[in-house]
C-alpha cells in the first residue's frame, strides 16, 4: 500500500469529501491518501511552499500560482498528464476555476472543488425582489430594517478585500488586469464607499463575520434575511446540515463576482509522483465529482456537476441558481507576492471601516501595496 500525506482546510466542503474518496480508491489502486486539515484562514493566507516539504498532495487556493512558480515546490501538472486528459478537464471546468490554475505556461492545479461570491438569503424570511445592482442592495437593507431584519455582509479582514476585488470587477475595473495598477480611482473608491455604506446598512456584527460564521447565523437565528456577497457554501442548501436552510442566489449584476474554490496539486517533493497524479485525475473528474464529492459534502470544480440533475436535487437547486455568477466570475491577480498584499490590503481596509477612516487615503495606501507586491507587473 502506497501512502500519501494530504493538507487540505478545515470545513465539512473541504474535508469530508476527500476523506470519503480515500477508502474506495485505496480498494481500487492500492494507494491511500491521509487528509490532514489546517484553518480556513491559512488557507487562504499562509504561503504553500512550507506545507509542500511537509506534504505530498495540497489542496491550494488559486493566488498561490504565483509563488508555486517562484519556489518551484508544485509540478508542473501538464508534464505528468495526457493532453487529452488535461482538455477535457479544462473544457469540464466549472466557470473560470481550470483556467485559475493555469500561470505562465503551466498547469500548476487541477480545480477540485468551486466557489465565488453571490448571493445568499432565508427562504422563510426573504420575501422581496432580489436586487440586480448596488443601488438596490442598499434600498433593500433599509426595506429589510423597516421589517425588523437585517441584510449582512461578511466583512473579516480577508472578506474585505474580496467584496472590494469583486466590486471592482463588477464595475467594470477588474484589479490587476494592467501591471501593477489595481485599479481606476474612480472605481476604488466607489467600490470603498460601497463597502462603509454597506456595514451601515448591515447587521452590527458584519466587521467580525467570515462567510462561515455569518451562515452560520443565518440558518440559526431569525434576523439575518439577505446577503448580497458571500462565498457559497452548498452545504447550507441542503437537508439536515443547519437548523435553517439558506439558499442561494446570483450576485447582483452577476458579472465580477471574485472567484473562490480550491485546487489539488502536488508537491514537488513527494516520492510517488505518478500515484498522486493519477488520484487528482480521478478526483476532479467528472463522474466522482457529480456523486461521491457532491454527495459527501463537496462543491465540484467539474461543471458537469454544477449541471447534474442529482446534484442540483440535494441541493435544492443551488449549482443552477448560481451558475451564470460562476461563469462570469473573476480570477483576483496571482503573481509571487499577492498573499501578501491581500493579507495587508484586508487589514487595512477593515481598518477604514470599523474606525470609519477617509476611503482616499485608505484607497492610496492599497495602491501602494498592490505596486509593491508586484513590482515587476506580472
Amino acid at each position: 500500500m502506497i501512502r500519501l500525506r494530504g493538507i487540505t482546510w478545515d470545513h465539512p466542503r473541504g474535508f469530508q469529501p476527500l476523506a470519503a474518496s480515500a477508502e474506495p480508491y485505496a480498494q481500487m489502486t492500492g494507494v491511500r491518501v491521509e487528509w490532514e486539515k489546517r484553518s480556513l484562514k491559512d488557507f487562504g493566507d499562509a504561503p504553500i511552499d512550507q506545507l509542500a516539504r511537509d506534504y505530498d498532495v495540497l489542496i491550494v487556493d488559486h493566488p498561490h500560482v504565483g509563488l508555486a512558480e517562484a519556489t518551484q515546490c508544485l509540478i508542473p501538472l501538464e508534464e505528468h498528464i495526457s493532453a487529452d486528459t488535461m482538455a477535457s478537464l479544462a473544457e469540464q471546468s466549472a466557470g473560470p476555476s481550470h483556467e485559475s490554475y493555469f500561470y505562465h505556461g503551466h498547469q500548476w492545479v487541477l480545480a477540485a472543488d468551486a466557489a465565488m461570491q453571490a448571493g445568499a438569503y432565508r427562504p422563510d424570511l426573504m420575501d422581496m425582489d432580489f436586487p440586480d445592482n448596488w443601488d438596490a442592495v442598499l434600498k433593500l437593507a433599509h426595506e429589510l430594517r423597516a421589517v425588523g431584519r437585517w441584510m449582512a455582509v461578511p466583512l473579516v479582514p480577508t472578506d474585505c478585500i474580496c467584496a472590494f476585488l469583486s466590486l471592482c470587477a463588477s464595475l467594470g475595473d477588474p484589479p490587476g488586469q494592467r501591471g501593477d495598477l489595481l485599479a481606476d480611482d474612480a472605481v476604488g473608491l466607489h467600490a470603498l464607499e460601497l463597502l462603509k455604506q454597506f456595514v451601515t446598512a448591515s447587521h452590527p456584527q458584519s466587521t467580525t463575520w467570515n462567510p462561515i460564521r455569518m451562515l452560520d447565523h443565518m440558518s440559526s437565528d431569525d434576523d439575518v434575511a439577505y446577503c448580497p456577497l458571500t462565498f457559497t457554501y452548498t452545504n447550507y442548501s441542503r437537508d439536515g446540515y443547519a437548523p435553517k436552510p439558506v439558499r442561494f442566489t446570483n450576485m447582483p449584476g452577476v458579472r465580477g463576482a471574485l472567484l473562490g474554490g480550491a485546487g489539488y496539486a502536488v508537491s514537488s517533493y513527494c516520492q510517488h509522483i505518478p500515484e498522486a497524479v493519477a488520484y487528482g485525475v480521478w478526483l476532479c473528474g467528472a463522474e466522482v465529482q457529480r456523486t461521491l464529492y457532491v454527495e459527501d459534502g463537496g462543491q465540484p470544480g467539474n461543471g458537469i456537476a454544477w449541471h447534474d440533475n442529482h446534484a442540483n436535487e440535494i441541493t435544492h437547486d443551488f449549482f443552477r441558481s448560481t451558475w451564470d455568477t460562476l461563469a462570469n466570475a473573476y480570477v483576483r491577480p496571482r503573481h509571487n507576492g499577492y498573499h501578501s498584499f491581500q493579507e495587508q490590503a484586508g487589514n487595512r481596509i477593515h481598518g477604514m471601516l470599523v474606525e470609519h477612516g477617509e476611503i482616499q487615503h485608505c484607497l492610496a495606501t492599497l495602491k501602494t501595496l498592490y505596486r509593491l507586491s508586484n513590482p515587476q507587473g506580472a
